[in-house]
Protein backbone atom coordinates (compact mmCIF):
# COMPACT_ATOMS: atom_id res chain seq x y z
CA UNK A 1 0.00 0.00 0.00
CA UNK A 2 3.16 2.43 1.05
CA UNK A 3 4.50 1.11 -2.30
CA UNK A 4 1.45 2.32 -4.19
CA UNK A 5 1.08 5.69 -2.56
CA UNK A 6 4.34 6.19 -3.30
CA UNK A 7 4.62 5.48 -7.26
CA UNK A 8 1.21 8.04 -6.93
CA UNK A 9 2.81 10.37 -5.58
CA UNK A 10 5.48 10.28 -7.60
CA UNK A 11 3.26 10.28 -10.44
CA UNK A 12 1.42 13.08 -9.25
CA UNK A 13 4.60 14.95 -9.32
CA UNK A 14 5.80 14.37 -12.76
CA UNK A 15 2.69 15.61 -14.34
CA UNK A 16 2.55 18.38 -12.36
CA UNK A 17 6.26 19.26 -13.42
CA UNK A 18 5.48 18.75 -16.91
CA UNK A 19 2.31 20.86 -16.94
CA UNK A 20 4.28 23.60 -15.36
CA UNK A 21 6.86 23.65 -18.31
CA UNK A 22 3.67 23.54 -20.69
CA UNK A 23 2.38 27.06 -19.40
CA UNK A 24 5.59 28.42 -19.01
CA UNK A 25 5.62 29.36 -22.64
CA UNK A 26 3.87 32.64 -24.39
CA UNK A 27 -0.10 32.02 -24.82
CA UNK A 28 -1.18 31.75 -27.97
CA UNK A 29 -2.56 34.77 -30.12
CA UNK A 30 -6.35 35.89 -29.59
CA UNK A 31 -6.68 35.28 -33.62
CA UNK A 32 -5.12 34.35 -36.44
CA UNK A 33 -4.20 38.06 -38.04
CA UNK A 34 -5.63 41.35 -37.92
CA UNK A 35 -6.24 42.79 -41.85
CA UNK A 36 -6.04 46.45 -41.57
CA UNK A 37 -8.16 47.83 -44.85
CA UNK A 38 -7.94 51.41 -46.01
CA UNK A 39 -5.14 52.22 -43.31
CA UNK A 40 -4.44 56.30 -43.99
CA UNK A 41 -0.73 56.17 -42.56
CA UNK A 42 2.00 55.64 -44.55
CA UNK A 43 4.31 53.04 -42.79
CA UNK A 44 7.48 53.12 -45.32
CA UNK A 45 10.67 53.37 -44.51
CA UNK A 46 12.00 54.31 -47.74
CA UNK A 47 12.62 57.90 -47.37
CA UNK A 48 15.71 59.16 -44.38
CA UNK A 49 14.96 61.47 -41.95
CA UNK A 50 15.93 64.37 -40.41
CA UNK A 51 18.70 64.17 -38.10
CA UNK A 52 19.24 67.81 -37.36
CA UNK A 53 18.60 66.98 -33.51
CA UNK A 54 20.22 67.15 -30.05
CA UNK A 55 21.32 63.52 -30.39
CA UNK A 56 21.60 63.70 -34.05
CA UNK A 57 19.29 60.42 -34.98
CA UNK A 58 16.01 59.56 -35.44
CA UNK A 59 13.82 56.39 -35.03
CA UNK A 60 11.33 55.67 -37.70
CA UNK A 61 8.93 52.68 -35.76
CA UNK A 62 6.93 50.28 -37.59
CA UNK A 63 4.64 49.08 -34.84
CA UNK A 64 1.30 47.74 -34.06
CA UNK A 65 0.52 51.98 -33.71
CA UNK A 66 1.03 52.40 -37.38
CA UNK A 67 0.51 49.05 -39.14
CA UNK A 68 -2.47 47.59 -37.08
CA UNK A 69 -2.22 44.45 -39.15
CA UNK A 70 0.76 43.55 -36.67
CA UNK A 71 -1.90 43.22 -33.90
CA UNK A 72 -1.03 39.85 -32.38
CA UNK A 73 1.62 38.91 -34.76
CA UNK A 74 4.72 39.62 -32.01
CA UNK A 75 7.00 41.80 -34.14
CA UNK A 76 7.57 44.70 -35.45
CA UNK A 77 10.40 47.29 -37.25
CA UNK A 78 12.63 50.19 -36.94
CA UNK A 79 14.58 52.55 -39.45
CA UNK A 80 17.05 54.32 -37.71
CA UNK A 81 19.13 57.68 -39.44
CA UNK A 82 22.28 58.53 -37.69
CA UNK A 83 24.16 61.78 -38.91
CA UNK A 84 27.82 61.52 -38.63
CA UNK A 85 28.31 61.18 -34.47
CA UNK A 86 25.05 60.51 -34.20
CA UNK A 87 23.58 58.51 -31.22
CA UNK A 88 20.91 56.68 -30.00
CA UNK A 89 20.65 56.95 -26.71
CA UNK A 90 21.21 54.12 -24.06
CA UNK A 91 17.72 52.84 -24.02
CA UNK A 92 15.70 49.69 -23.54
CA UNK A 93 12.90 47.69 -24.77
CA UNK A 94 11.09 46.50 -21.85
CA UNK A 95 8.65 43.54 -24.12
CA UNK A 96 11.41 42.95 -26.77
CA UNK A 97 14.68 41.58 -28.05
CA UNK A 98 15.80 43.73 -31.33
CA UNK A 99 18.15 42.44 -33.95
CA UNK A 100 19.84 45.54 -36.03
CA UNK A 101 21.60 44.78 -39.07
CA UNK A 102 23.39 47.79 -40.33
CA UNK A 103 22.56 49.06 -44.11
CA UNK A 104 25.57 52.28 -44.26
CA UNK A 105 27.83 53.49 -42.24
CA UNK A 106 29.75 52.96 -39.21
CA UNK A 107 28.13 51.84 -35.88
CA UNK A 108 30.07 51.73 -32.54
CA UNK A 109 27.16 49.60 -30.49
CA UNK A 110 26.45 47.93 -27.27
CA UNK A 111 24.53 46.79 -24.18
CA UNK A 112 25.08 46.11 -20.50
CA UNK A 113 24.03 42.97 -18.47
CA UNK A 114 21.70 43.18 -15.57
CA UNK A 115 23.20 43.32 -11.78
CA UNK A 116 25.53 42.18 -10.05
CA UNK A 117 27.88 42.18 -13.37
CA UNK A 118 26.85 44.97 -15.37
CA UNK A 119 28.99 43.70 -17.94
CA UNK A 120 29.35 46.07 -21.19
CA UNK A 121 29.54 44.13 -24.69
CA UNK A 122 30.26 46.10 -27.67
CA UNK A 123 31.20 45.71 -31.44
CA UNK A 124 32.03 48.18 -34.49
CA UNK A 125 29.65 47.07 -37.34
CA UNK A 126 29.10 47.61 -40.91
CA UNK A 127 27.03 47.07 -43.67
CA UNK A 128 25.61 44.21 -43.20
CA UNK A 129 26.62 43.35 -39.78
CA UNK A 130 24.17 41.75 -37.42
CA UNK A 131 23.85 42.57 -33.85
CA UNK A 132 21.66 41.48 -31.03
CA UNK A 133 20.41 43.52 -28.07
CA UNK A 134 18.58 41.36 -25.73
CA UNK A 135 14.95 42.09 -24.04
CA UNK A 136 15.08 44.75 -21.54
CA UNK A 137 18.68 45.22 -21.19
CA UNK A 138 19.97 48.68 -21.75
CA UNK A 139 21.74 49.43 -25.06
CA UNK A 140 23.19 51.75 -27.61
CA UNK A 141 23.98 53.19 -31.33
CA UNK A 142 26.91 55.50 -31.99
CA UNK A 143 28.16 56.49 -35.63
CA UNK A 144 31.46 56.57 -35.36
CA UNK A 145 31.89 57.26 -39.25
CA UNK A 146 32.57 60.67 -40.69
CA UNK A 147 29.42 60.34 -42.68
CA UNK A 148 25.71 59.30 -42.59
CA UNK A 149 24.94 55.92 -41.26
CA UNK A 150 21.22 53.76 -41.56
CA UNK A 151 20.56 50.92 -39.80
CA UNK A 152 17.45 48.12 -39.22
CA UNK A 153 15.78 46.62 -36.47
CA UNK A 154 13.58 44.27 -35.79
CA UNK A 155 12.02 43.50 -32.54
CA UNK A 156 9.99 40.47 -31.27
CA UNK A 157 7.10 42.13 -29.93
CA UNK A 158 4.30 44.29 -31.76
CA UNK A 159 4.90 46.82 -29.05
CA UNK A 160 8.29 46.64 -27.65
CA UNK A 161 8.17 50.01 -25.75
CA UNK A 162 11.27 51.88 -25.12
CA UNK A 163 12.16 54.18 -22.34
CA UNK A 164 15.62 56.08 -23.16
CA UNK A 165 17.45 56.15 -19.83
CA UNK A 166 18.84 59.56 -19.31
CA UNK A 167 14.90 61.14 -20.43
CA UNK A 168 13.34 59.23 -17.56
CA UNK A 169 15.75 59.70 -14.95
CA UNK A 170 16.22 63.21 -15.90
CA UNK A 171 13.48 64.67 -17.88
CA UNK A 172 10.45 62.61 -15.78
CA UNK A 173 7.33 64.54 -15.45
CA UNK A 174 7.19 65.42 -12.27
CA UNK A 175 10.72 65.98 -12.05
CA UNK A 176 12.25 62.87 -9.36
CA UNK A 177 13.51 64.16 -5.97
CA UNK A 178 16.63 65.73 -6.55
CA UNK A 179 17.72 64.09 -2.77
CA UNK A 180 16.58 60.57 -4.69
CA UNK A 181 19.15 61.35 -7.71
CA UNK A 182 21.80 62.56 -5.61
CA UNK A 183 21.82 59.76 -3.82
CA UNK A 184 21.81 57.87 -6.79
CA UNK A 185 24.58 58.84 -8.44
CA UNK A 186 26.39 60.44 -5.94
CA UNK A 187 27.06 63.72 -7.07
CA UNK A 188 25.96 66.82 -5.71
CA UNK A 189 23.01 68.84 -6.23
CA UNK A 190 24.37 71.00 -8.74
CA UNK A 191 24.78 68.48 -11.43
CA UNK A 192 21.42 67.12 -10.79
CA UNK A 193 19.72 70.30 -11.08
CA UNK A 194 21.87 71.16 -14.09
CA UNK A 195 20.67 67.75 -15.48
CA UNK A 196 17.09 68.28 -15.06
CA UNK A 197 17.38 71.51 -16.28
CA UNK A 198 17.96 70.25 -19.41
CA UNK A 199 15.92 69.52 -22.74
CA UNK A 200 16.01 65.88 -22.96
CA UNK A 201 15.37 65.27 -26.79
CA UNK A 202 13.02 61.96 -28.36
CA UNK A 203 14.58 60.92 -31.06
CA UNK A 204 11.54 58.10 -31.14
Amino acid sequence: MIKMSFHFLLATTILAFALSLVYASDPSPLQDFCVALDDPKSAGLNIPRNTSNLVGSTVTPVNVVQIPGLNTLGISLVRIDYAPKGLNPPHTHPRATEILVVLEGTLYVGFVTSNPDNRLFTKTLYPGDVFVFPEGLIHFQFNVGKTKAVAFAGLSSQNPGVITIANAVFGSNPKISADVLTKAFQVDKKVVDYLQAQFWWDNN
